[in-house]
């Protein structure tokens, strides 16, 4: 199947572009993925995306984007991408024996939220465990938190955190921090910040909601519980670039490097979201840059149509 648009990828940044492209009649493919909507799909009450006065739960979010881009006309297909070829044009998308073809292509594939590795961690996810400050301090007034981290991404959490929490505490594997300089002071000259050095939290307590977790010392191995509300994972995140390596240019970090807007350095490449923002990593600014990718992709694609009517007339007229 050929197709003048594919978006890898959903989420804010995908649907936003699959809306944006289907309003401009480019009838756009997305390949979503096996588990479409991105992290919104873990995400309970989402109270900071516009439109929303009295929240609405992530999944439910994701449900109305992906609803209103196919309403236009985008076709979503809820599978994996395994394999992309970006040096020949047509590009080429593969979902396992499925291939597609593209005349542009925009990636918008996220970023995944690096965690502990616990089970219980995974089952108070979006119930006191959480891996974004931005999003969630608010329903931590008054209340004692967590953070696991020691690097810059810790230091920030933990400063937003202690403008609504009682008691924030960072813990961190080893004896001193790895974060700069200014982000450590900061942190270190709140009062309402304290350090739990060479530990790692080990378990988490609680049936519906974090009630405590068990830090574990890591050169002794002793043991406690601290009663706390919620727990902030702040190690980092990853982006999903795996499946692009050698084609398309990412940072140290393997966050995909675009300018000018959303172009990468393959021509009708585009990519937008978490894939690229590592800064922000909020719902909003990944729509924002979805439809970014859609009107640059549009603009490219009429440059396209443009060249081949130009080159159809001039070869008529020869003739």
């Amino acid at each position: 199947m050929h197709k003048r648009l594919i978006i890898i990828g959903s989420g804010p940044a995908g649907y936003t572009a699959a809306l944006y492209s289907a309003r401009a009649n480019l009838e756009p493919l997305v390949l979503a993925g096996s588990q479409s909507g991105g992290q919104l799909m873990i995400t309970t009450d989402v109270e900071n995306y516009p439109g929303f006065p009295e929240g609405i739960q992530g999944p439910e979010l994701m449900e109305k984007f992906r609803k209103q881009a196919e309403r236009f006309g985008a076709l979503v297909i809820d599978k994996d991408v395994t394999e992309v070829n970006f040096k020949k044009r047509p590009f080429v998308i593969k979902v396992d024996e499925e291939t597609y073809t593209a005349d542009a292509v925009i990636i918008t594939t996220g970023a995944q939220a690096k965690w502990m590795g616990l089970a219980s961690e995974l089952r108070l996810r979006g119930r006191g465990v959480s891996a974004c400050a931005t999003c969630d301090a608010f329903f931590f007034k008054g209340k004692d938190v967590v953070v696991v981290g020691g690097g810059d991404t810790a230091m920030e959490e933990s400063t937003f955190l202690a403008k609504f929490a009682n008691r924030v505490t960072v813990v961190h594997r080893r004896d001193k921090l790895r974060a700069s300089k200014i982000m450590q002071e900061k942190a270190r000259s709140n009062p309402k910040i304290s350090f739990v050095w060479d530990s790692v939290v080990s378990d988490v307590l609680g049936k519906d909601k974090v009630e405590s977790v068990v830090l574990e010392n890591i050169i002794t191995a002793r043991k406690e519980t601290l009663k706390v509300d919620g727990l902030f994972i702040a190690i980092g995140h990853e982006p999903s670039t795996s499946l692009f390596k050698g084609q398309i240019e990412t940072d140290a970090k393997g966050y995909i490097k675009v300018h000018d807007g959303t172009l990468t350095n393959i021509e009708g490449v585009f990519a937008a979201g978490d894939v690229v923002d590592f800064r922000y990593r909020q719902a909003v600014t990944a729509a924002g840059m979805g439809c970014e990718a859609s009107l640059d992709a549009e603009r490219y694609l009429e440059g396209i149509a443009l060249e081949t009517e130009n080159t159809l007339r001039i070869s008529n007229q020869t003739h």
